[in-house]
């Protein structure tokens, strides 16, 4: 286990904050694999940066590196695929866990996903002037479904789905802008910054976020959450799109039903456009 042997090997040599941290990661390397870095740095009592720090001081590029490579020594390679496939399962056992683990990422996000906290995104984006929808990598599809629902119902609303315009829309945010931003982690860097960026401009910040402690959370006014059961280490996004996806639609549906008579008109003159492209 290369990640371990050198935290091990290190660990005499660590300061007292390193030293804390680099317990918990060998103590529970299996539960490490499901954490995010916030969940470790509080752990620990340590901060985030110094978590970061340790992930580079034993080679790794950051915590989801040094998280990967756990899970390589940690957990069977088939379950990059997905957590409960095994490698003889028929296409039949295949779709059965594929479906049951779906349905269960709903019914646990239903469990978790706030009516208030609902309630507080649909008064926030209602009150704003513009919206602005940041997601990157596997949040991108979601955010760009998004993006397409709430132009349907008439919102002006703006997609930003590449770091750099993440971070210009960031910059030219203010008190009349609410910002969604969705990141199953919580943990990816662009995201976490851009909005970070909204939220001192004086954007309302909401954020659709997988259930636990993870870094973007510091910077939401309004945290959406689901509960995808997937790890945070592998590198594609299947539960939690899944899980998002509902979020999004709650979401759309409380704001046209906020929006009344206009929400509806809205909807029908995107019908009517839409159906000139059909034969």
């Amino acid at each position: 286990m290369a990640a371990l042997s050198r935290l091990q090997a290190l660990r005499p040599g660590l300061t007292p904050v390193a030293a804390r941290i680099a317990d918990v990661v060998l103590n529970s390397p299996a539960e490490v694999v499901h954490m995010s870095v916030t969940e470790v740095a509080e752990r620990s009592g340590a901060s985030e940066g110094s978590v970061i720090a340790l992930c580079r001081q034993i080679g790794a590029h950051g915590f989801q590196h040094l998280k990967i490579e756990l899970a390589r020594d940690l957990v069977a390679p088939v379950q990059a695929i997905h957590e409960d496939l095994n490698p003889a399962d028929e296409p039949s056992t295949v779709i059965r866990k594929i479906f049951a683990s779906g349905a269960q990422a709903l019914s646990d996000t239903l469990a978790v996903l706030d009516p208030g906290a609902l309630a507080r995104a649909v008064t926030a984006i209602r009150s704003a002037r513009r919206l602005e929808v940041y997601g990157i990598g596997m949040a991108a599809p979601i955010a760009e479904d998004a993006h397409i629902r709430l132009l349907r119902i008439g919102l002006d609303c703006r997609l930003a789905v590449d770091s750099h315009l993440q971070a210009i829309s960031a910059a030219q945010a203010g008190p009349e802008t609410a910002v969604l931003t969705i990141s199953h982690s919580g943990s990816t860097l662009e995201t976490v910054m851009a909005t970070k960026l909204a939220r001192e401009r004086g954007a309302s910040t909401i954020v659709i976020t997988n259930f636990g402690r993870s870094p973007i959370q510091a910077y939401a006014e309004i945290v959406l959450y689901t509960a995808a059961r997937e790890t945070r280490y592998r590198s594609e996004a299947m539960t939690s799109r899944i899980a998002q996806l509902a979020v999004v639609d709650a979401l759309v549906s409380c704001l046209a039903l906020s929006g009344g008579d206009a929400s509806l008109d809205a909807l029908r003159r995107s019908f009517e456009a839409l159906a000139l492209k059909r034969y």
